[in-house]
């Protein structure tokens, strides 16, 4: 069992940078892969970036793509989004899952795990 708690949001101008942490609990962490996604208002949850549990491969949504990185420390089981040069449409609540496929995936039914979401709000 895995228990995620996301951290780091906010409100921000467009332009400025925030960075997401989620934390997560147990001790198989380090053979999840881990994703974020977002949801905006009244629009479905969709990908933003994926990691694999070693932390070697890594893959972005193209909206987000040379904006954020996503990163991960194993030894403090913790994923991080990095998220510069932020745009209006980027406000959504961002959400950290995790899924037994260490590469990580794109789809959001392969992560069985999640957290509560955090809310990034970008004004223009």
């Amino acid at each position: 069992q895995v228990q995620l708690v996301e951290s780091g949001g906010g409100l921000v101008q467009a332009g400025g940078s925030l960075r997401l942490s989620c934390a997560a609990s147990g001790r198989t962490f380090s053979s999840y892969g881990m994703a974020w996604f977002r949801q905006a208002p009244g629009k479905e949850r969709d990908f933003v970036a994926s990691i694999s549990a070693r932390g070697i491969v890594t893959d972005y949504a193209d909206s987000v793509k040379g904006r954020f990185t996503v990163s991960r420390d194993n030894t403090k089981n913790t994923v991080y989004l990095q998220m510069n040069t932020l745009k209006p449409e980027d406000t959504a609540v961002y959400y950290c899952a995790g899924t037994t496929s260490t590469l990580g995936d794109r789809k959001q039914e392969k992560y069985g795990y999640w957290g509560q979401g955090t809310q990034v709000t970008v004004s223009s």
